[in-house]
């Protein structure tokens, strides 16, 4: 293979046999089942990376079922995204992802800087209440439940919370070990067909893991849950800001 040759093909690893195709990605009846919930401020401030601003002592705990995604598949994930401000708007930043699927988990980390871990997350329905639960190989590190569909969510305040500004630490290091990449990343969901939105009372728990940390940012109390499926495209992103810019 010619030096061109490898120029021109090269997005992703191995060259010849890469984890995930080129996008854009897009994604049918992706489920979202989400715990907003108070936690501890200096928890919060500490996994923060500046030029973000907190915007208040909250976390959105997320499960997200994807069953039908181009490129990637069906699998699941879990996370927590904390609300933000970057130079005065409001955004969110994703501070810790769980999913069960090697491509996206690849195509994550390398495009847009996600930070993915493997693990089995679940998102289940159990008569008549919404189950998520995440576990790190056989230990429970998550633990959500929402009663199922009791009361409808505006359509249009949800719609509007999804086209919000998304904000990722992107790290690849050097062959040294050093930092090579460190950037913020902005990101949109795009094209967004939101198809129905719910609302419940809702529990969630967080376990200490020593690899699987979401309860460093513990739960002081549920604030609210939401429940909705929607069709849309995982928009590649933009630098907001360089750490190695000098």
């Amino acid at each position: 293979m010619k030096i061109e040759d490898v120029r021109r093909t090269a997005y992703s690893m191995p060259l010849t046999n890469p984890s995930f195709p080129p996008g854009p990605y897009r994604f049918f009846d992706r489920e979202y089942f989400i715990i907003t919930y108070k936690t501890d401020p200096e928890a919060l401030a500490a996994v923060v990376p500046e030029p973000l601003e907190v915007a208040e002592p909250v976390v959105k705990y997320e499960f997200i079922r994807m069953p039908d995604s181009t490129g990637f598949g069906d699998y699941t994930e879990t996370g927590q995204v904390i609300p933000v401000r970057f130079r005065g708007e409001e955004g969110a930043y994703t501070h810790a992802m769980y999913l069960d699927d090697e491509g996206p988990i690849a195509g994550g980390r390398e495009l847009w800087g996600f930070p993915k871990k493997l693990a089995k997350p679940r998102i289940e329905v159990e008569s008549d209440v919404l189950v998520g639960s995440l576990h790190y190989g056989s230990v429970l590190c998550a633990s959500a439940t929402m009663g199922y569909k009791h009361r409808k969510v505006d359509h249009d305040t949800v719609l509007k919370s999804m086209t919000a500004p998304n904000f990722i630490l992107k790290i690849i290091p050097h062959v040294d070990g050093s930092p090579r990449i460190c950037e913020l990343v902005r990101f949109h969901l795009e094209d967004i067909t939101l198809k129905e939105a719910w609302t419940g009372p809702a529990a969630l728990g967080l376990f200490p893991h020593a690899l699987c940390d979401v309860a460093r940012l513990p739960v002081r109390e549920v604030v609210s849950a939401l429940h909705f499926k929607a069709d849309l495209t995982l928009g590649l992103g933009s630098v907001a800001f360089d750490y190695m810019a000098r």
